[in-house]
């Protein structure tokens, strides 16, 4: 059994891609399970880090606008999970490249797949972009999408289009709305929910940081050992388990930036923190205002989808999972 992820070089891409290594099998076409004997990794970038050097995996570099370089590393696949994107606040910056990458990468995916006649399964990374506006307290499995942003327009578009396509039998498709992935290691990035992982992760590497949003801005987050954790419950379920929109929503937990700077301190132990440095930027300020402040997700929780239980286990995860990768690219001041 083939699984290709792209934008396997990611945080999250490898992440899921040693969840995959070690348990060794997936659901195939028929609904059993399968052992994985190829992992793709594709990327603008060759993907490498530890546990990567399996002889399972592949890691190919290239462009997801190239129709003719997507339908190849497609061949064979049974399953496709379609990471690969331009951030936030980079999609709203550029807006061509957003929509080459985010809008016509995933319609290369969704074509490649459907030509390959073998009814795959395809599973889509959307986002809470895709809300904005008049939001009620916590967004539900219910509530019309009403993006404010170029993202979160390309997110909802690739939604529709996996569902078509689904419908029309050419893939198996899924979309996940997932909340801001955090604690992220590595180096801060264009996405607009970049702080919500840079004031826990740098203060406790003695880095300081800047915080681009005001001390009381909520977030609703997910930590990357649950969201990996979802990633893999999802793939062998069957995909009309998700509704006719074919969507899951993902719970996660409501935070504050300035909840999140506190719990730095009660994890710190004897590390030497950096400081939280309240810089406001209105524009990034903007677009996280408009994002969902809470979830409530009833389709998620019947499915068996877990949260965190709360912001410390948030945490502890982080420098359980990552803080020594982390310390190795921190630059403290």
């Amino acid at each position: 059994m083939k699984v290709v992820i792209t934008g396997g070089a990611g945080f999250l891409g490898k992440k899921l891609a040693r969840r995959i290594l070690q348990q060794g099998a997936m659901a195939g076409p028929s609904g059993a399970a399968e052992q994985v004997s190829e992992l793709l990794l594709f990327d603008v970038g060759m993907a490498s880090g530890p546990g990567l050097d399996d002889p399972r995996v592949k890691t190919v570099a290239g462009d997801i606008s190239n129709f003719a370089t997507v339908q190849s590393i497609v061949q064979g696949a049974a399953t496709v999970f379609h990471f690969a994107a331009v951030v936030s606040a980079g999609a709203e910056a550029d807006f061509d490249l957003g929509y080459r990458v985010n809008l016509d990468g995933t319609r290369n995916v969704l074509e490649a797949c459907r030509a390959l006649g073998t009814n795959p399964r395809v599973i889509f990374t959307s986002s809470l972009a895709a809300f904005g506006g008049e939001l009620p307290p916590a967004v539900t499995d219910d509530t019309p999408l009403t993006p404010q942003t170029s993202y979160g327009a390309q997110k909802s578009i690739g939604e529709f289009l996996v569902r078509d396509y689904t419908r029309k039998g050419y893939l198996r498709g899924t979309s996940v709305r997932l909340p801001t992935i955090c604690v992220r290691t590595g180096l801060p990035n264009k996405a607009a929910s970049t702080w919500a992982s840079s004031v826990v992760r740098e203060p406790l590497t003695g880095v300081d940081v800047v915080c681009p949003v005001t001390p009381q801005t909520i977030m609703v987050v997910l930590s990357p050992r649950k969201t990996v954790d979802a990633f893999a419950h999802l793939h062998d379920l069957p995909v009309d388990a998700f509704g006719p929109g074919r969507t899951l929503l993902l719970n996660g937990i409501n935070v504050t930036a300035k909840e999140l700077e506190a719990a730095v301190g009660r994890h710190a132990g004897n590390r030497k923190v950096g400081n939280v440095v309240w810089r406001h930027d209105p524009a990034i300020q903007k677009i996280c205002d408009g994002w969902p402040q809470g979830i409530d997700s009833k389709r998620s929780r019947d499915l068996g989808f877990e949260t965190d239980k709360d912001l410390d286990e948030v945490v502890r995860h982080f420098i359980a999972d990552d803080l020594d990768d982390q310390m190795k690219i921190a630059k403290p001041s």
